[in-house]
């Protein structure tokens, strides 16, 4: 079967699907891998490299192909020239692609998106959800002690002592446990804290302190944290407001996939920080959890800057496009039957293809989706 890769169009987009050092695992499967011109380039992957590891590069993959994979959603005018049967993979944030949705449905395509993959044992080498917020982590503490005018780590010279910077970190998912264990090897005192209590041994483990507040554990499904009510919210702001007031850089990492980010932080926290502090919101994308903060630039409020993040992991193109390529590998290989023939055999029974499918043979099989598509209004299917 051919899998076609594609090159990613939308703005700040510079990962790509697949990398040529994982070419030839799909070729043993049986398939044909062709390559649309600069697709790796973002990702520091040149066309002579795909085509030395066995891949063909071509004007147009699209055509004949049985399998697209790409990082982002497919523009809708790619997705149109798509045959009936065509299985697509990438992310696909349903909420804000019920367009493409309708298209994929209408059109007979089966869309799978990476982000629906269940977080299971069986299916850990698929999420990329963690691959990509293990990037986000590192890249957020990287750019915390880049804009920091301070060392982050204690230094002790005959001119006197340089005492360490003590950074906070917010939610302690991958991306924060990451971010976490990046700032303390580069020296500095770390605080965390997580509204999840087992979180508290995994943020010890990192050789930080976990910021104790006393409040209810709220454990959720997929080690994902459940949504709190807005008088908790604003009780454990008021319990953080002296950690942040004493931070020199603040992290923060709080997601829900599908839900707008939870504010975690105030202006007035951020407001009471010291001159110079640095506040880095991985979240500003869904919403910031840092009132204030805007995704893709850096803003005063008080006397602290304030990084909004956008696309992170697109800002380390290359581990991020690698760990990405595994995931997409490790789908593939799940989807391809036996027989080395390259054949796809889409088991829908499987809890895996299942939980990932979008649409197939006509139908929007993701319920929460389907129900947006039914909806009466502007964004739904009856306006």
């Amino acid at each position: 079967m051919r899998v076609a890769v594609a090159r990613e169009t939308r703005e700040g987009e510079t990962r790509v699907a697949m990398v040529p050092e994982l070419v030839a695992k799909l070729t043993a499967l049986g398939h044909e891998v062709v390559v649309e011109p600069g697709a790796g380039a973002g990702a520091l992957h040149p066309d002579e490299a795909y085509v030395a590891a066995g891949a063909v590069v071509a004007d147009d993959p699209y055509s004949d192909a049985g399998l697209v994979v790409s990082v982002q959603p497919l523009a809708r005018d790619l997705a149109r020239r798509l045959a009936s049967g065509t299985v697509t993979v990438s992310f696909l944030p349903t909420a804000s692609e019920l367009d493409l949705v309708r298209d994929y449905r209408d059109l007979g395509v089966t869309a799978l998106a990476m982000e629906l993959v269940p977080r299971i044992s069986r299916a850990q080498s698929m999420d990329a959800l963690s691959s990509q917020s293990l990037v986000s982590g590192y890249r957020c503490a990287v750019v915390c002690a880049g804009l920091l005018r301070r060392f982050l780590p204690l230094n002790m010279t005959a001119a006197g002592t340089v005492p360490p910077a003590e950074v906070v970190v917010l939610g302690a998912g991958v991306a924060g446990l990451q971010a976490i264990a990046t700032a303390r090897r580069l020296g500095a005192v770390v605080k965390a804290y997580d509204v999840r209590a087992a979180a508290a041994e995994e943020i010890r483990s990192m050789g930080a302190q976990a910021i104790e507040l006393d409040l209810p554990t709220l454990e959720g499904a997929g080690g994902y944290a459940r949504e709190m009510t807005e008088e908790r919210a604003a009780l454990q702001r008021e319990l953080l407001a002296p950690y942040v007031a004493a931070a020199d850089g603040l992290i923060t990492t709080a997601a829900v996939p599908g839900r707008t980010a939870p504010v975690l932080v105030t202006r007035g926290m951020v407001e009471a920080m010291s001159p110079g502090s640095v506040v880095v919101d991985l979240a500003a994308d869904s919403g910031g959890n840092v009132e204030g903060s805007v995704a893709g630039e850096v803003v005063r409020i008080g006397q602290a800057q304030v990084w909004g993040g956008r696309n992170v992991p697109a800002q380390m193109p290359e581990p991020a496009s690698r760990l990405y390529a595994q995931n997409v590998l490790s789908l593939v290989t799940l989807l391809t039957a036996d027989g080395g023939d390259g054949a796809l055999a889409l088991d829908l029974a499987d809890e895996i293809v299942a939980g990932a499918c979008v649409t197939h043979d006509g139908v929007v099989r993701h319920e929460p989706t389907a129900r947006l598509l039914d909806a009466p209004g502007p964004e739904g299917g009856l306006a």
